[in-house]
């Protein structure tokens, strides 16, 4: 599992938020001194781009096409995001849906390499990057170097939804 966790490019951390588990428990996994159940192998194994029949076996057929039932979401009070490749983490890029509630912002992402993409689907977001801030509507899209300081904050009366695209995978 450890190898899958770095292949991946998380840390134990991450990969216990992504979860829904502690930091400990992950440890505990990786170094064998507790056993998950079935049910907890298989949502740590989709998070890692795996399943119980790729784990344990030599067969490494990458899947094409991913649906609503392998996507993982993550709610919190005012936003939702939705891993809608839950492999890409090992990819070159990682799409995922972000919904936010009225007034609701994304944490703001700290400047790393890589670069940004978003299509807004519904509503009206704010982009801010470094100084620069925007607005854009349903239909619009943006794409900005992710060298600065950056995060969405949802301007419009009722929920926004983004197709957001980080390259590398951040979230």
């Amino acid at each position: 599992m450890r190898d899958l966790r770095l292949k991946n490019g998380l840390t134990q951390e991450e990969l216990a938020d992504r979860a829904e588990l502690t930091k400990g428990y992950i440890s505990q996994l990786e170094n064998d001194l507790t056993s998950p159940s079935i049910a907890t192998l298989i949502d740590i194994l989709t998070l890692l781009g795996s399943s119980l029949g790729k784990f344990f076996s030599d067969n490494d057929d990458a899947q094409l096409v991913f649906t609503p039932a392998d996507y993982f979401e993550k709610q919190t009070d005012d936003s939702k995001v939705t891993w809608i490749v839950p492999t890409a983490q090992k990819n070159a890029m990682e799409p995922i849906i972000i919904e936010l509630e009225k007034g609701a912002c994304t944490d703001a992402d700290i400047p790393h390499d890589g670069e940004e993409f978003g299509y807004v689907l519904d509503g009206r977001v704010r982009v801010t990057v470094g100084e620069r801030v925007s607005e854009a509507a349903a239909g619009d899209s943006f794409y900005y170097p992710a060298d600065k300081k950056h995060f969405l904050l949802n301007v419009y009366d009722g929920k926004s939804k983004v197709l957001w695209v980080s390259c590398p995978p951040s979230f």
